[in-house]
């Protein structure tokens, strides 16, 4: 079996790569940094328009008829820039639960989806059109909806949480959502979700590992580049290995949709970038933790997405579980 890329995903990646770029690079970043906009309705639409949201829909339906790998691949870019928004949400809600009410227009970016995980804050709710409300981290579970008068009253009595990263506000919701309206399939929404943060995390760990790698090549001491002190090169290389591995799982994890693969993708991903970020911190010196330098936002943005969709005592129970029932295989046991 070929696990290389096909020249139609290469085209889709590059694609999505030279958007973000030319839409959102640094110096919008930094705008909406400035202005504390962390969901730019005019980017949202834009992302509709070229197909993000809606990848994994159909044709008939109005979708671009991809799978979950190519989801992969434009949330890498996405993590690459450090895109903000309820981005895996607002492509779950256009593909699983498209037919309810607002979440209508999440495919092509005209609704904002936020997600309820386990009482843990939500990002993002003041933006959000609608959300999903995950519910307990058990097999069968049941997600629920929540729009209209009833998101903004929810809205309303929700408290605003200090948030890591300065691009997603958080606030935490005390009202339960029971009213909502039931979906069906809570789980695989949380590891598709997992699977979908974890390739943000991937991009933000090869975007740290690029940044670090210039910075060794331009900043000098004693007369020479920094990248040609041993110590350097040992974090450099570090930061690669870390990243290529888990690019192998996240990849991996989105040919099968195994869930075990998916935890682990999940673990090895949220690894790479938080290590990542901190190993180039080191690269800049004191520089790489002021405001002027980008370093810090994606260690802020990896600390709190590791936080998202499957936590790590989450995904190391989930392989657990995995384990002893290959264990139990093996050994002959029903």
């Amino acid at each position: 079996m070929d696990f290389q890329l096909s020249d139609d995903q290469r085209a889709l990646r590059a694609g999505m790569r030279e958007l973000l770029t030319g839409r959102f690079g640094r110096e919008r970043m930094r705008a909406a940094l400035d202005a504390g906009v962390a969901v730019d309705r005019g980017m949202w639409g834009e992302l509709g328009a070229a197909g993000f949201f809606a990848l994994r829909l159909p044709e008939a339906d109005g979708g671009v008829g991809l799978g979950l790998p190519e989801s992969v691949l434009l949330f890498e870019e996405a993590g690459r820039v450090l895109l903000p928004g309820p981005l895996a949400a607002t492509h779950l809600a256009a593909g699983a639960v498209g037919a309810v009410g607002a979440v209508k227009g999440a495919a092509d970016g005209g609704a904002v989806v936020a997600v309820l995980d386990e009482g843990r804050p939500v990002a993002h709710l003041e933006a959000a059109d609608a959300l999903i409300s995950l519910g307990p981290v058990r097999p069968g579970g049941v997600a629920r909806v929540l729009e209209g008068d009833a998101l903004r009253e929810l809205v309303r009595t929700a408290r605003p949480v200090r948030s890591l990263d300065p691009l997603t506000p958080l606030h935490r919701v005390t009202a339960g959502v029971e009213d909502g309206a039931p979906l069906p399939g809570a789980t695989p929404l949380r590891l598709e979700g997992a699977l979908l943060a974890a390739a943000e995390q991937l991009g933000s760990a090869a975007r740290t590992t690029e940044m670090a790698v210039q910075h060794a090549r331009e900043r000098e001491q004693f007369g020479s580049p920094i990248g040609a002190f041993q110590a350097v090169k040992h974090l450099c290389a570090q930061m690669l290995v870390r990243a290529e591995v888990a690019r192998t799982a996240v990849y991996a994890a989105a040919v099968t949709a195994d869930p075990a693969e998916i935890a682990g993708a999940k673990l090895l991903a949220d690894e790479a970038a938080v290590h990542n970020a901190r190993d180039c911190l080191q690269v800049h010196g004191g520089m790489g933790f002021t405001w002027e330098a980008d370093v810090h936002l994606h260690l802020k943005r990896a600390w709190l997405r590791a936080g998202e969709w499957l936590r790590a005592a989450e995904a190391e129970e989930a392989l657990a579980v995995d384990l002893c029932r290959v264990h139990a295989c093996d050994a002959g046991d029903p």
